[in-house]
This record gives structure tokens, C-alpha cells and sequence, in this order.
């Protein structure tokens, strides 16, 4: 059965984008219209993110979400079919010169992403970066067989996907020599237990992931902030931004700090294009955890 949908899925998958974008308006239509998808959620986190903005400012965001939200619903469908050269003519990249500056200093680069869209199209990133290896940190699917298809579609242009539970040992077994780029989408919300650390984003108390951190700290390596914008349908921009510390070296949790103040800024500039449907505010301080 898991053959068939799968088969049924890459046949439209081949589709030209400009007919999935006709199926994106109906899917937009559907859950915003028709079924209400997690409304309450969506709602929920824009207004305790964006206090200071009216209930109609709220609905705007909301309405373009669910366009957002349904445009990347096809694109990752696309993601099973589409070229590499598709893909560097929608999603373009600036500043790749410090890619260059990290292997003559020869220091690994992390990359940190958030769930801005569509980060799935960072699918593409390996053949565009100048590091020898890029390495994409993953969440392993319950479904081995989802896994497998879902791994194919991340390294069928060169990425390596790696479980998350793996990244530790891999990346403190590794040299660090400037040839490897790993990219973490960082702004997920942990197990309750596996909560460890919490700050404040976008006016809320947020638990987060921690680790990448201490890595970054103990074998020098470079931090690089993921900055996406959607330009219009179809077409992304990333720019890549060094996050240096304030100091000589980094400062425990220094990292995982100044990627949520950049996510955050990325936000507000665009706040219909993240991911407002996950339940990332789910777990209460004091009470959950």
C-alpha cells in the first residue's frame, strides 16, 4: 500500500509547478474555508506572538499562512521529481563567499534554519555550498519505509541525511577542517522530556533544542544563520549570515540565543511565512516541565 500512494505521489509529483500551483489554491480554499486547519492553534500563537497587533492584522496573517502553508505542501510534493537546475533557478542563495573564509580557516560550519518556507528546498543547498560534505540533521519517521523515501528526496543532490540521534558522535568523530557544512532547521519543539532549556521568542517562554551549541563551542567551529525570504510563489532567497560570538569564544548558550533573536527578526519581517500550525507553545513552564 505504502508503494502505491508513493507511486501515485511522484506521478504528481511530474506535474508542471504552474498546475500544482492550481491545486495549491484548492488546498488553500479547503483548510482555510472549508476544514478550519488547527485555526485555533494558528490563532492562538499570532496573537501571543503579535500582542500589539488588531484582530484584522491577525486574520490577514493567517489568511496568507494558509496560502504559504498550502504552496509548500505542493513544492515538497515537487521535491520527489524536480531537477537540481529547477531548483537553483527558484532558490537562490547570497553570500557564499564565507563558506570560503571557513575552509581557509579551516573550521566545519554549522547551519542553523528555522521552519521558515520553505526550508524542504533546502534539498538543493549541497551542490551550491563550497564545503566538501553538507550533512542535513533529521528526525527519524516512525515508518521505515517513509524514512527511506524521505531520505532519498534529501541526498538525491549530494546532501547526506543523518539521523539526529546519530549527529553527536558523527560530528565529534569528524575532523574539523573546514570540508563539512552540517544544517540543523533548529526551532523545533522538544519532548517534554527532553527539555533541558528554555528563553524568550516571540513574546513567549520557549523550550528548545541544545547541543548543536556545545559542539560549536568545543570544536571551534563556525555558526551560520539560514535566512529565507519567499520572494513570490515558487521563488526563495536564502542569505547565509555569520553568528559570531560577543567575545573571543562563545558563551554557553550564546548560539542557541542569538539564532532565535535572528528567526525572530526573520519573523517579523515576514510573519506569514512560518510555520504557525505547529503546537510549539504546547508544554507550560512550571507545570509540564
Amino acid at each position: 500500500m505504502n508503494r502505491v500512494f508513493y507511486g501515485l505521489l511522484y506521478a504528481f509529483s511530474l506535474l508542471p509547478l504552474r498546475i500544482l500551483y492550481g491545486i495549491s489554491w484548492l488546498i488553500y480554499v479547503l483548510l482555510h474555508y472549508l476544514i478550519g486547519y488547527r485555526r485555533k492553534v494558528i490563532s492562538t500563537n499570532l496573537k501571543n506572538s503579535f500582542p500589539e497587533k488588531s484582530e484584522s492584522e491577525i486574520k490577514s496573517i493567517q489568511k496568507k499562512f494558509y496560502k504559504n502553508f498550502a504552496d509548500y505542501l505542493v513544492e515538497t510534493l515537487k521535491s520527489f521529481s524536480i531537477s537540481q537546475e529547477e531548483l537553483d533557478r527558484r532558490h537562490t542563495y547570497s553570500n557564499l563567499e564565507i563558506f570560503r573564509d571557513c575552509e581557509v580557516a579551516q573550521k566545519d560550519v554549522i547551519l542553523m534554519a528555522g521552519h521558515v518556507f520553505n526550508w524542504e528546498w533546502f534539498v538543493g543547498l549541497a551542490p551550491n555550498l563550497l564545503t566538501e560534505k553538507t550533512v542535513a540533521v533529521y528526525h527519524k519517521v516512525k515508518n521505515n519505509f517513509w524514512n527511506d523515501r524521505i531520505n532519498e528526496i534529501r541526498g538525491k543532490f549530494g546532501t547526506i541525511p543523518l539521523d539526529m540521534k546519530k549527529i553527536p558522535r558523527y560530528m565529534m568523530n569528524t575532523p574539523n577542517n573546514g570540508e563539512h557544512a552540517y544544517l540543523f532547521v533548529a526551532d523545533q519543539s522538544p519532548k517534554k522530556s527532553a527539555i533541558h532549556y528554555d528563553l524568550e521568542f516571540l513574546n513567549q517562554n520557549t523550550p528548545v533544542f541544545v547541543g548543536f551549541d556545545k559542539i560549536a563551542i568545543k570544536k571551534e567551529m563556525a555558526v551560520i544563520f539560514c535566512k529565507m525570504v519567499k520572494v513570490k510563489q515558487g521563488h526563495y532567497h536564502t542569505t547565509f549570515e555569520r553568528i559570531l560570538p560577543d567575545g573571543e569564544n562563545y558563551e554557553p548558550m550564546e548560539i542557541v540565543h542569538k539564532f532565535f533573536k535572528n528567526l525572530e527578526e526573520t519573523i517579523h519581517e515576514n510573519p506569514d511565512n512560518w510555520l504557525w500550525s505547529h503546537k510549539r507553545w504546547k508544554y507550560k513552564k512550571g507545570t509540564d516541565y
